[in-house]
């Protein structure tokens, strides 16, 4: 296969200031991703998207393609991670050829493992389908509510699953085929295949203060 791994890295960050860049275990965010990526022997490139000069400055240091820096249409709040993977999908495919499938690494996911990786694509290859990391919630959503001016109202009005383990998306993983992606416009549906991360310190998701905190405490043990 010819995988294009593709690492959003937005300098913004209005809850962490500078994460992207922040050192963990004595290296930046972002390069625990793009190690993870070199590590996998099916990608054929590295491309971190983004508009900040200092993260394709340590990008490129640690390995990755840093073509660009994103346009500014493309690093805002509402800018999507479909957009920003897009962007760099169409540039890479023109530059470069076609690929058989773009994954996408969150920078918030420094702990993913080589070995969830390449599960990952071992399911992408053998389906063709979208594969997305998810974890299992730690509160029934059949026990959360709404708050209203009324009260509360129920997520799920009629919980018929409340036996059923719920999971959500963790953000770790991403594997999609370039035509589905670019037909969707999404990186899951309900064809999508579920990658079942059970691992706390590989689900997390930096994303503030207490993630970070999270984060060292994890490094510590």
């Amino acid at each position: 296969m010819k995988i294009l791994a593709v690492i959003p890295a937005r300098g913004g960050s209005k809850r962490l200031p500078g994460k992207n860049t922040k050192l963990l275990g004595g290296q930046p965010l972002i390069v625990w991703s793009i190690n993870t990526a070199k590590s996998i022997p099916d990608v054929c490139d590295i491309l971190v998207s983004t508009d900040d000069s200092s993260i394709a400055s340590i990008s490129s240091t640690a390995g990755a393609l840093v073509p660009w820096l994103r346009p500014s249409g493309l690093a805002t709040d509402t800018a999507t991670s479909v957009d920003v993977a897009l962007h760099a999908l169409d540039w890479y495919e023109s530059e470069h050829g076609v690929v058989d499938g773009v994954m996408l690494l969150q920078p918030t996911s420094p702990y993913r493992s080589r070995e969830t990786t390449l599960e990952g694509l071992k399911q992408f290859d053998q389906q063709r389908r979208s594969v997305v990391a998810v974890s299992a919630v730690k509160v029934d959503p059949a026990r959360c509510f709404f708050i209203q001016t009324h009260g509360l109202k129920m997520c799920v009005p009629t919980p018929n699953n409340a036996q059923e383990a719920a999971y959500a998306v963790n953000g770790s993983l991403y594997v999609i085929s370039p035509d589905e992606l670019r037909k969707s416009r999404s990186f899951f549906s309900t064809t999508s295949i579920p990658l079942i991360v059970n691992s706390h310190r590989e689900s997390l998701d930096i994303d503030d203060d207490f993630d970070w905190w999270l984060a060292e405490r994890m490094l510590e043990q």
